[in-house]
């Protein structure tokens, strides 16, 4: 079966190519992550779930689930094959605090599958 081609990274004026299911190239990787996350911070986040978020406690337990499942599980289940770079709990913290370490309550994801379950959680818990 052929190999998908690889395709430009997504940064506006960058000709890096990248992996299919990769966005950015590793330097803008960094750059968008980093804004995505201060703009997150600044709009969303509650100051104890930005306290965990920070903590080493899940940063272990992140990357603990990111080896054991290093494909986004939601995009498996669906027959495609799309590396994780995100840990999704699937009964938010601000629901249940006490599975935020619980590895039972945690799935490897995309971004994008990522982004489409919290929209879902929105839309259905407030």
């Amino acid at each position: 079966m052929p190999k998908r081609l690889k395709k430009p990274c997504s940064f506006p004026g960058c000709p890096v190519l990248v992996e299919p299911g990769i966005s950015y190239c590793k330097e803008h990787s960094k750059k968008v992550d980093s804004i995505r996350n201060k703009l997150y911070d600044e709009k969303h986040r509650d100051l104890k779930a930005k306290k965990f978020y920070g903590s080493s406690a899940w940063r272990r337990a992140r990357k603990y689930k990111l080896a054991q499942d290093p494909l986004c599980e939601y995009c498996y289940r669906r027959g495609n094959s799309r590396v994780a770079t995100e840990v999704d709990h699937i009964l938010p913290i601000k629901d249940n605090w006490e599975k935020r370490l619980d590895f039972n309550n945690m799935k490897s994801t995309c971004h994008r599958c990522h982004m489409k379950k919290t929209q879902e959680d929105r839309r259905g818990h407030g």
